[in-house]
């Protein structure tokens, strides 16, 4: 009768320091064992760390188990012995290959039922967690305004139901304040190259041609027709042509006046340095305007701006435009024209955008983010981001904080 192998799961738990995983499999190799997985975590200067390991064919686990006992009893550590059946351990390694996809969790601060709830339903729609990770640095206790917290799970299986799990998601993050992000983990998420933006209320906080329109004295008639055209109720070329004409007589040197005055979102900053350091290109494509696209690309570096021209003459606006109006079918043209020239694949494309002339190019894009979003916008947009700021893309590329702040 053959012998069966000898399969042992290792757990050991205890304070970290240096060494410990030094000295065990020191120990193990002593007497040649075979590793078949290794995994190890430190919360809060707590270690755990699990080891599974096979038997030499001509050994004994006894010899090997008492030289751990000894060991990890004299540096402090508890250690746990689970004996693995040969046929269990084949049925693991048969889920290899199964479909695998990060859930990532983003908010100020990270509750247990916000846990609760995600876990539970990536439970009952048949994922299997393998790992959880937290991206964000450790938390401050007295910063709560400008804390983030963001957790990612990696989890194997195929969903029962991915709608309806998504639309779950979307639902505990209306319930729970937290951003809920599922991607498929694919060799696309891990080599994104072109970020694209809208500018109006995504890179900004503000909508531009409104700030234009208080200094022309026509504020409430334009930000009637902005927010009517951002809902999707007034076809946006149409609502353009008229929210342009308002504008007619304000003198050009009042569009400098707003550019200084300009307030960036949240994190822009902090997303643009990274972005380029780790040599991303990124592009502004907007139902706005060149002037403040071209302000903006020499704050943030960026490598593309695609917006629309007032016509000036004699330092006046006309209130008319110059050239083709860029709507929301321009944007997801102009996105696919990015791509093209930067020999990029459009799964490698992040869009991101608030408003209903962004939803085309967010569509188009491998990952398509609603930020701070109409709920419309939010509801179709493959992913949401209305908690922390711009910098939480970061986390949705697998980004930590250790690797931003360098």
């Amino acid at each position: 009768m053959t012998k069966q192998r000898e399969i042992i799961l290792l757990n050991i738990a205890g304070e970290d320091k240096p060494g410990v995983t030094a000295t065990l499999t020191n120990i193990l190799a002593e007497h040649n064992v075979n590793i078949l997985d290794i995994g190890q975590a430190v919360i809060h200067e707590d270690l755990g760390l699990g080891i599974l390991l096979e038997v030499p064919e001509k050994s004994e686990s006894s010899p090997i188990l008492k030289d751990l006992l000894f060991k990890a009893y004299e540096m402090g550590l508890n250690i746990k012995f689970t004996p693995i059946p040969e046929h269990k351990y084949e049925e693991w390694v048969n889920h290899q290959g199964k479909e695998r996809f990060i859930v990532t969790l983003l908010s100020r601060k990270l509750t247990a039922k916000q846990l609760s709830k995600v876990t539970r339903l990536i439970s009952e729609q048949g994922l299997n967690i393998d790992l959880i990770s937290r991206l964000s640095g450790r938390i401050p206790l007295n910063n709560g305004k400008q804390n983030k917290s963001v957790v990612e799970f990696w989890v194997r299986g195929t969903p029962r139901d991915i709608e309806s799990m998504k639309t779950a998601f979307i639902d505990i993050s209306g319930e729970t304040g937290v951003d809920i992000a599922f991607q498929e983990d694919n060799i696309y998420r891990r080599n994104r190259r072109l970020v694209c933006f809208d500018m109006d209320s995504t890179l900004i906080q503000a909508e531009v041609i409104d700030e234009l329109a208080r200094k022309a004295g026509v504020y409430e008639q334009v930000s009637a027709i902005t927010e009517a055209a951002m809902r999707g109720e007034i076809d946006f070329n149409e609502s353009f042509k008229q929210r342009v004409a308002l504008l007619k007589g304000l003198d050009e040197s009042v569009m400098k006046e707003v550019a200084d005055s300009l307030p960036l979102t949240e994190g822009a900053e902090r997303l643009f340095q990274t972005l380029k350091k780790y040599g991303y290109r990124t592009a502004i494509l907007s139902g706005g305007f060149t002037y403040f696209g071209n302000y903006l690309k020499g704050k943030l570096g960026i490598d593309y701006i695609f917006a629309n021209e007032l016509e000036i003459k004699d330092g006046k606006l006309t209130g008319k435009h110059v050239g083709e109006i860029i709507d929301g079918q321009k944007k997801a043209e102009l996105l696919k024209l990015i791509a093209f020239k930067e020999d990029i694949h459009l799964e490698q494309v992040i869009a991101v955008g608030d408003g209903s002339n962004d939803l085309p190019m967010l569509r188009l894009a491998g990952l398509g983010i609603a930020f701070h979003a109409k709920p419309k916008v939010k509801a179709s947009a493959k992913h949401a981001i209305s908690t922390i700021g711009l910098d939480a893309i970061l986390y949705l590329l697998g980004f930590r904080d250790r690797e931003i702040n360098m």
